[in-house]
């Protein structure tokens, strides 16, 4: 059965592309959102295996966000074109993926 991610970027181009990189690699993915608001919504409702998280957002900052998915029980990878690694060592999240080595492999590979 094919992983299903939800992805929160507010870039719309980097959404669409992560999207293809995905699929490609035989993930499912769910749906997409543009503010955390928006994610925490569209995650309680869809159930995503994993939210593939973007750290800076427009209404909400990432790691907020991350927290409100954990208490819901939805598991989060955090990504950023910036380095957050060590920061989100320090949240519930999976872990971290920096926006340039997103990947099928390395999704599955956080998700143990």
């Amino acid at each position: 059965m094919a992983v299903r991610v939800l992805i929160v970027d507010d870039h719309g181009p980097f959404r669409l592309w992560a999207g293809k990189v995905l699929r490609a690699g035989g993930m499912d993915v769910v749906g997409e959102a543009e503010t955390g608001a928006g994610a925490v919504e569209l995650a309680v409702e869809l159930r995503p295996d994993v939210v593939l998280l973007d750290v800076r957002l427009p209404d909400l900052d990432g790691f907020a966000v991350c927290r409100r998915l954990d208490e819901a029980g939805i598991a989060v990878v955090l990504c950023s074109s910036r380095d957050y690694g060590e920061r989100a060592a320090g949240t519930p999240a999976l872990g971290f993926l920096p926006k340039e080595r997103l990947s099928a492999g390395e999704l599955r590979r956080l998700l143990g």
